[in-house]
């Protein structure tokens, strides 16, 4: 167990040291999160009036009028077609850097615009088991939310590597979702050691955040207080920025592993081992 956390520390530490080399990446994290902002504006300001709102308040449920789930749908293809989009141009980006090359906020975007089509499917294909996924637990209470939240931790993980097969493989959604299950079946270990590696690093990064909010505290002052939860603020907004850039690195990385048997220069072999199993 502390060997696996170590080597979750060592992908994190790694990953951290390929940002250090391309910080341009920060640019999909930050472009990713205002689109889906938009996105949930442009869905949001229009229902606030609607009478599907009101009902998913006063029931507690989604409501039954087949239109509040064509919405839905909307909402999560949007969404999830701004996520992929974004995710693909810095894995794509990432991999380059791992090849040997010095990748630019270009490349990823010519990347995952090229991709373009298969990008479209998948999120046809997310939204879809979404609201499928939404159904199941809005229409009945405890044992949806549970059914619910196990198919989705399932969909998570046979998905995992989805969006590095749509940008190496150009393979559409279904045949992506067969290989990310190939390359779970062929090196599928106890733990993906590398979410936990990220989670900590964060972590400690968050803890730190906080340092100008409390000194605000201590001095007393309004304009110390204010200033301090303003810089706090920012911070933890570029240690969001950090981490999503962190997880695509070492996602494209993993696959790399996983899929070519290839360890990336800027990894070691030994980290790798300890993400995945061979059996």
């Amino acid at each position: 167990m502390f060997e696996r956390i170590g080597n979750g520390w060592e992908l994190a530490k790694s990953s951290y040291r390929c940002l250090l080399l391309d910080k341009e990446l920060l640019v999909f994290p930050l472009l990713s999160g205002l689109a889906c902002l938009i996105v949930l504006a442009s869905f949001t300001l229009p229902l606030m009036s609607s009478d599907y709102v009101q009902t998913i308040e006063e029931d507690g449920q989604a409501p039954s009028d087949p239109m509040a789930y064509v919405i839905l749908f909307l909402f999560y293809f949007c969404n999830y077609f701004v996520i992929v989009f974004f995710n693909a141009g810095l894995i794509a980006c990432a991999v380059i850097r791992f090849n040997g090359g010095d990748p630019t906020v270009g490349d990823g975007f010519r990347a995952a615009t090229a991709r373009l089509p298969q990008i479209l499917a998948w999120a046809f294909v997310s939204a879809t088991v979404g609201v499928i996924l939404k159904a199941i637990e809005s229409r009945s209470s405890r044992a949806g939310r549970i059914a619910s939240g196990l198919l989705g931790m399932a969909w998570g993980a046979g998905t995992y590597f989805v969006v590095p097969v749509l940008v190496m493989e150009k393979l559409g959604p279904f045949a992506a979702v067969k290989r990310s299950l190939s390359i779970l079946r062929r090196t599928w270990g106890e733990a993906l050691v590398s979410n936990f590696g990220i989670g900590l690093f964060v972590f400690l990064m968050i803890l730190g955040c906080l340092v100008p909010a409390v000194l605000g505290v201590l001095v007393g002052s309004r304009i110390a207080i204010v200033a301090g939860i303003a810089v706090t603020v920012v911070l933890i907004i570029l240690v969001s920025l950090i981490s999503s850039a962190l997880s695509g690195i070492v996602l494209g990385a993993l696959y790399l592993y996983a899929a070519e048997e290839r360890v990336p220069p800027q990894f070691e072999a030994a980290s790798f081992r300890g993400a995945f199993v061979q059996r």
